[in-house]
């Protein structure tokens, strides 16, 4: 099989190494990004069109929605009937839908499956990657996606690998944001927020941060019998405690923690667990 890799930035760099003497085009509008690859045995490209003629699957780790159309559309006219092109980028899930439905008349499948571990996880192969589209497209992306991720789950039809990125990142840049709440009551207490991150790191590195939580199979409210039930009341009783005091502390120190405040109300429901006044 014949690998293609477009866009060649902080991501698509080091995803595209892994593959490098296995058979891989890359192309890249910076004639400087191509030269590392070309070094450990990729052939370089003069353009997308021509990648898109030699490879069996191209993948595209391009800015936006506006690039991937731009590149897509190159793509859709050079490259052979039972490609499958596949969109890295982190783009609107109608775009990828909208592109699979224009790829079908040149019997090309196109595949959504953005990948989540950042630079770190491109340059060690440990990405992960989230798959929408067809069964039988992602049958032969699996085998090139594994030299540069070790977790590659198929979401669902094409727009669901992107509509899954959409859901971790929003879980992501929320919680940037909480820090950012954290470390001004931290700071207004005098603490070191240095030692403040390394307790973070340190502790949801064992923990597994906020994806320890997620364990529902589904957001409706849980049943008493529910074997989660017990397990996630006694999550509540302390984060409902524990939320109480950093608002009191932020409080004395007069520092705004909207999202802490929130959280609190809504601390229970997200659990599953019905507030006290409705039960």
């Amino acid at each position: 099989m014949m690998y293609g890799f477009i866009g060649l930035g902080q991501m698509g760099a080091p995803m595209a190494a892994h593959l490098a003497d296995q058979g891989l085009i890359v192309y890249d509008t910076r004639a400087e990004a191509l030269r590392p690859l070309v070094d450990k045995g990729a052939k370089a490209a003069s353009s997308v069109s021509e990648v898109a003629r030699a490879a069996d699957v191209v993948s595209v780790m391009v800015r936006d929605d506006d690039q991937v159309n731009e590149v897509a559309a190159e793509i859709l006219a050079s490259a052979r009937p039972g490609t499958v092109l596949a969109i890295h980028s982190t783009i609107r899930a109608r775009t990828a839908e909208d592109l699979a439905h224009r790829a079908l008349s040149y019997g090309i499948e196109v595949v959504d499956a953005p990948v989540s571990g950042g630079f770190m996880g491109a340059n060690a192969g440990t990405l992960a990657v989230m798959v929408g589209g067809t069964p039988e497209a992602f049958a032969r992306c699996k085998e090139p996606f594994e030299s540069w991720a070790d977790l590659i789950l198929h979401m669902g039809p094409v727009g669901a690998g992107t509509r899954t990125k959409l859901a971790r990142n929003l879980l992501h840049f929320v919680a940037f944001t909480a820090a950012a709440e954290a470390q001004r009551l931290a700071e207004a207490s005098g603490v070191s927020l240095r030692k403040l991150a390394r307790v973070v790191r340190h502790s949801d590195a064992i923990t597994g941060g906020a994806g320890s939580i997620m364990l529902r199979a589904t957001t409706a409210p849980l049943s008493p019998d529910d074997e989660l039930y017990d397990i996630l009341c006694h999550v509540r009783s302390l984060g409902e405690k524990d939320l109480t005091l950093a608002l009191e502390l932020a409080d004395e120190l007069g520092v705004d923690t909207p999202l802490a405040r929130l959280a609190l109300t809504r601390f229970a429901a997200g659990l599953g667990l019905e507030d006290p006044a409705d039960e």
